[in-house]
């Protein structure tokens, strides 16, 4: 079991069919909460791309500003973006109460936003990924690297299925 929190939230976003597929990737992956600032859609319009519901499972926070952001005590504000200054992801230790800001399709993160954040990210890629998709590789990257599963075995494929022997050997003891 993942222990900590983290939040998913995008700044000014303007598909309303990427923040549907944020809402349902975040609600897929365990997020605690999902919040945008300066969203200009409304929920029925995120639903189409959202086949989770994932406004309706989740707290959903829509900030008007910056300023009105709230995240709760001790959460680190996350930003990613695709600068030269940003940690790249692979050589990124996620904070344990954590909030991912990402920037608008067309854009990136204001300078108030990033000004805000603890810490700013970049997925190693040669351009700028699909928000919704960085949404999925940022979640990804959290699962995988806060000890949800085991280490990776050393030769090609995974470990060896458990078989159903063993598992009723398990069971009744």
């Amino acid at each position: 079991m993942m222990r900590g929190y983290f939040g998913v939230g995008a700044e000014r976003i303007s598909k309303a069919r990427n923040l549907g597929t944020i809402l349902r990737t975040a609600n897929g992956f365990g997020a605690s909460f999902v919040f945008t600032v300066q969203m200009h859609h409304s929920l029925r319009d995120i639903n189409s791309a959202d086949t989770s519901k994932g406004a309706q499972h989740l707290p959903f926070y829509p900030w008007p500003s910056l300023e009105e952001m709230q995240l709760p005590a001790r959460c680190t504000l996350v930003g990613v973006e695709l600068t030269d200054e940003a940690i790249p992801l692979p050589s990124f230790r996620h904070p344990m109460q954590a909030a991912y800001l990402f920037g608008p399709e067309k854009g990136s993160l204001s300078d108030e936003a990033t000004a805000m954040c603890d810490h700013v990210i970049k997925i190693p890629t040669r351009f700028c990924v699909n928000v919704a998709v960085a949404t999925a590789v940022i979640l990804y990257d959290r699962m995988i690297s806060m000890g949800t599963f085991e280490n990776r075995p050393v030769m090609t494929g995974g470990p060896p299925p458990v078989s159903r022997w063993k598992k009723r050997a398990v069971s009744d003891e």
